[in-house]
């Protein structure tokens, strides 16, 4: 190589050697070392260029080394290339700690926030959107089964029919269909199958129903239910706009139609029998005529050895109500 001790001076010829941690610059004609260069401060000034050019710290060290050994230059190379391996990297650490903290960000965002935002979307919901909701579930099931039955002389009898049963604001729609069971939708609307009605002589076992499809409502909120259906894009939208998009529910009546929910528990439905003067034996018949399945609701029937002060409804409006559906 050609080594110049200070900017001014001359290069001179000098034999370049490793030690066991230097890099050793040494007379050529005397085997005297000229100098020591430490091998993690040996610095390449010109990467890529040729001849190559080194210095013991930098650019501004004032010795200076020409190399034209491609030999020595890979050997050089190789030995930074170790000693760069072997330092510590703080910062790699820093960044892999924080690559990993933005991964598991992205991650609790897809797969937290979106059931988050459908379920808050839920729980914030207004009564009018609730029942606008409703309404458009109860659309895609018409669609399914037919418009819904109405009659002048029975349409408010249903609504007392479920306000006597449920509580103020709520609905009952009667579609033209073997439907046997209830359905709860949100927005306090209930939807029963024109069997449930007009081949029932008891008022009691489609009161029972009803009853049912409420207890099935509070354990699965039906609100709930639907949004999940229309998914996180479209409870962003109610969030943001106050209504759902367009199609969002496109499908989701025959969904209800055609699933098979579990059935609510024995404790939470007999509490809404108690609460709503309405004995559970009938309904626990009418899903088993034997009573084994159900022999539950028949021994706990709140009113099995008394009948409740109130009837569900007077006799005379159930014979009106269950022709709602009639030619």
């Amino acid at each position: 190589g050609s080594w110049r001790e200070a900017p001014e001076a001359q290069r001179r010829d000098v034999i370049v050697s490793f030690g066991d941690a230097t890099l050793v610059l040494t007379d050529p004609r005397s085997d005297t070392p000229l100098a020591h260069w430490s091998l993690p401060a040996v610095t390449r000034l010109n990467p890529g260029q040729m001849p190559a050019l080194y210095s013991p710290g930098g650019d501004g060290a004032d010795e200076e080394l020409e190399v034209e050994d491609d030999l020595m230059i890979s050997a050089i190379e190789k030995v930074h290339r170790v000693i760069e391996a072997r330092r510590p990297h703080p910062g790699r650490l820093r960044q892999g700690i924080t690559l990993a903290g933005a991964l598991a960000m992205l991650a609790a965002a897809v797969l937290w926030l979106p059931p988050a935002m459908i379920r808050h979307a839920a729980k914030v919901a207004p009564p009018a959107q609730q029942s606008d909701i409703g309404a458009r579930v109860l659309a895609q099931i018409e669609q399914t089964t037919g418009t819904a039955c109405h009659r002048p002389s029975a349409d408010a009898l249903s609504g007392q029919f479920a306000e006597r049963l449920l509580g103020p604001g709520h609905s009952l729609h009667i579609v033209p269909t073997a439907l046997d069971r209830a359905l709860a939708l949100p927005g306090k609307i209930t939807v029963i199958g024109d069997r449930l009605v007009s081949g029932q002589a008891d008022p009691e076992v489609t009161a029972g129903h009803v009853l049912a499809a409420q207890a099935t409502a509070q354990r699965d909120d039906p609100l709930l239910q639907a949004l999940r259906y229309a998914g996180a894009r479209a409870s962003f939208h109610l969030l943001t706009t106050g209504a759902l998009p367009e199609g969002a529910l496109d499908g989701y009546g025959e969904v209800l139609l055609t699933q098979d929910p579990a059935p609510p528990g024995d404790e939470p439905l007999l509490a809404l029998f108690s609460r709503a003067g309405v004995p559970s034996q009938p309904y626990a018949r009418d899903l088993d005529p034997t009573g084994e399945a159900t022999l539950a609701l028949i021994e706990a029937d709140p009113y099995r050895t008394a009948p409740p002060a109130t009837p569900v409804i007077e006799e005379r409006y159930w014979t009106m109500l269950r022709t709602i559906c009639a030619d």
